[in-house]
């Protein structure tokens, strides 16, 4: 078992620009930059409204052996991997989970949570489960999971493995420090090495998109507008100049 000790993380302003783009937004800009699916398949919003933008901070779990891993939920808490995870929590911290979209195991109960909440954290994307849901939803947190199970985190089939290293979330693969966002329509990853490029893509398809809608709005022809033809364009040019 392993435990990276920190990570980098992006600046604040590139978070705070992909959390106001949103998911749909970040996807199609992330397709044109040659980043084919970045959505984490499996884990669904369990707080509605609510969107989240942070750096990575990833916990893996693997099959339990038990000649491996056989203790008991509280025999001794430091050697509980997953616990780790939560000790480098900074404020907008997400915590990703890879634990092998397993529904039995409940990978952090009201306790952990809790904690993680009081360091600051923004919330967790996790493809499993967690466990106490009327405690849990009552924290301040982003929750965008598979479900809830009763169990705790090794009573079943998985044990943790490795803290800030690369994992597996949802088919995509999560450096720790890359910037995640969620929001009601799922969770994607961006590469922190292509945060700027993908603002930037976002911000010049806004743009046109704006000029689209408001034409659409008015019963405009679709093909005309959506995607911006080439004979439109001249119309769309003369809108932006004249805000």
């Amino acid at each position: 078992m392993t435990h990276t000790p920190d990570i980098s993380r992006p600046p604040a302003a590139q978070i705070a620009a992909l959390r106001d783009l949103g998911t749909a937004t970040i996807t199609g800009s992330l397709f044109r930059l040659g980043i084919r699916n970045p959505h984490i398949l499996g884990p669904v919003s369990q707080s509605p409204g609510r969107v989240m933008a942070g750096p990575a901070l990833t916990l893996q779990f693997m099959p339990k052996r038990e000649d491996l891993y056989g203790e008991d939920e509280y025999a001794d808490p430091e050697k509980q991997l997953h616990r780790h995870v939560l000790y480098h929590t900074q404020p907008g911290d997400v915590v990703v989970v890879d634990a092998r979209a397993d529904l039995h195991s409940g990978v952090f109960g009201e306790m952990m949570l809790t904690f993680f909440q009081g360091r600051g954290g923004a919330g967790v994307i996790i493809d499993g489960v967690l466990r106490d849901k009327p405690n849990v939803k009552g924290l301040d947190l982003g929750l965008w999971i598979r479900g809830f199970s009763p169990n705790f985190h090794t009573q079943t089939d998985l044990m943790p493995f490795a803290v800030n290293g690369p994992i597996a979330c949802g088919g995509v693969l999560v450096m720790p420090g890359d910037i995640v966002v969620a929001d009601d329509d799922g969770a994607v990853l961006v590469p922190a090495a292509l945060a700027e490029r993908t603002i930037a893509e976002a911000h010049h398809h806004h743009e046109w998109e704006d000029f689209s809608r408001q034409r659409l709005s008015e019963g405009g022809d679709l093909r005309r507008y959506y995607p911006l033809s080439d004979a439109a364009r001249p119309e769309y040019e003369a809108w932006k100049a004249s805000r």
